[in-house]
């Protein structure tokens, strides 16, 4: 029992699922139940629990129009749970934070929020559009509002750099990189290609660009997307919709360029760590994390995972990813709250949701560890990285590349989208296994795009 708050905290078991639930300080007979279902994504932690149901106290105490009343399913439980009480016709008001991935799950369940925007005179000018873009969604409507944000940037290992006598890569969008010998080149895959067979290192000292390097023996790479998916790895050649109006699935030729830069740099020029690879004890799963990786581009979440770096004073920092075709792609995971179509108070939900996104914003996006896309609550967050991460001198791109986010998401939702996720991860497996050297990339893309509109007319 959390002791802190004058809360009721009543364990009930829901359908074989603990529930966290928080009853306010005093109810009003007239009060507008809300409930707010946490956690298809994050949420379920201790720390997490204890903020969320202190955010449901308070809110309570503001006003005498609502009770807000939270209800914490941990994560792996909570999709049946959810699942039963919507099945049930009981179906919660408030939902979060989830993320694209946890929201495609149940899509077609998400209010349209527009008509309470606009009725609410909510303004939403201060968030860039191409992230309230992001949100909406064909034959939907706008169903959610950015809330946290995890921008996608460029890290590198500074020291690495360093060794291997280059510059750094830029931190500003358009600028150019500049090589060993003082040409400036522009920031894009052809140079990324170029650096990263540099900053690769065979164990007796050889890199990628010499003669004597041995491909069987590399101990340092240049470049790794750092926990990737296929389909965010595709849209930094540009975004687009797996499937368009007409219900056709398209691997589009951009995506292809991007699924040969791949191979070419895993079996060609060998700059990014085959499966066998990362999973080696040189790289134990965690690539960048290792100090054996120049590059990685990821999203800005990952400053969560680099505790062997700083234990070493290894120097690491932040820059833009490169560009395709003269444009930054730059793939942007984002968390926020929706409202359940079948809400019977939406107008009362709504009114939570922006209590959610607006008075209570700081305290969640702290235990969340989430980045705000509130330009007023960033600083914070950027100050609280750069005393723990003092190497980083460019805090600025993480801010800077929310721009640079293409629509649509990566996580765009398409007809039986779990069985399609599945079959894009069969594709990423095959071509870093051990088998991938051998493989033909437009015959297997042209498998895919096949592969994909059968599970997508199945799903129809």
């Amino acid at each position: 029992m959390i002791k802190h708050f004058r809360l009721l905290i009543v364990l009930t078991l829901l359908v074989g699922v603990l529930v966290v639930t928080a009853s306010p300080v005093a109810k009003a007979q007239d009060r507008v139940k809300i409930i707010w279902f946490c956690c298809l994504g994050s949420g379920d932690n201790p720390q997490q629990q204890e903020t969320q149901l202190r955010v449901v106290d308070e809110f309570n105490a503001s006003q005498d129009e609502i009770e807000l009343e939270i209800q914490i399913t941990v994560f792996a439980d909570a999709d049946d749970a959810f699942s039963t009480l919507v099945g049930a016709g009981n179906a919660p008001d408030v939902v979060g934070p989830v993320g694209f991935g946890g929201s495609n799950r149940f899509a077609g369940q998400w209010l349209d929020l527009e008509p309470y925007i606009e009725a609410s005179g909510m303004d939403l000018a201060t968030i860039p559009e191409n992230l309230v873009e992001s949100y909406r969604t064909l034959g939907e409507g706008l169903t959610g509002i950015p809330f946290a944000i995890f921008p996608g940037v460029l890290f590198y290992n500074v020291d690495l750099f360093d060794e291997a006598g280059l510059n750094y890569p830029p931190s500003v969008a358009g600028d150019p990189y500049i090589m060993p010998d003082g040409t400036e080149v522009p920031w894009d895959y052809n140079t990324v290609t170029e650096i990263a067979k540099i900053l690769t290192v065979d164990a007796n000292g050889n890199d990628a660009t010499s003669p004597d390097f041995d491909p069987t023996q590399i101990v340092q790479w240049g470049w790794v997307d750092q926990y990737g998916t296929l389909r965010s790895e595709f849209h930094t050649f540009g975004a687009n919709y797996v499937v368009d109006e007409n219900g056709q699935v398209h691997i589009w030729d951009n995506w292809r360029a991007r699924a040969q830069w791949m191979w070419d740099g895993v079996w060609t020029h060998h700059f990014i760590p085959t499966n066998s690879e990362l999973n080696s004890d040189l790289l134990a799963g965690n690539a960048f994390n290792s100090g054996r990786v120049g590059m990685a581009r990821t999203m800005a979440w990952y400053t969560c995972c680099m505790n062997d770096l700083t234990a070493t004073d290894t120097s690491f920092d932040i820059a833009v990813q490169p560009a395709y075709e003269g444009t930054i792609y730059a793939p942007i995971d984002l968390d926020t709250f929706r409202i359940h179509k079948d809400s019977k108070h939406p107008e009362e939900a709504f009114k939570v949701l922006q209590y959610l996104l607006g008075e209570a914003a700081g305290d969640l996006l702290n235990v969340y560890g989430a980045f705000p896309v509130r330009t007023e609550l960033q600083e914070g967050w950027l100050q609280a990285k750069a005393e723990q991460y003092p190497s980083v001198t460019h805090w600025e791109v993480i801010p800077n590349s929310a721009a640079l986010a293409p629509n649509p998401h990566h996580e765009e939702w398409y007809p039986n989208y779990n069985e399609g996720q599945d079959r894009f991860d069969e594709f990423r497996v095959l071509l870093f296994s051990d088998d991938g050297g051998s493989m033909d990339v437009n015959a297997e893309l042209d498998r895919l795009e096949s592969d994909l509109q059968a599970i997508v007319d199945a799903g129809g």
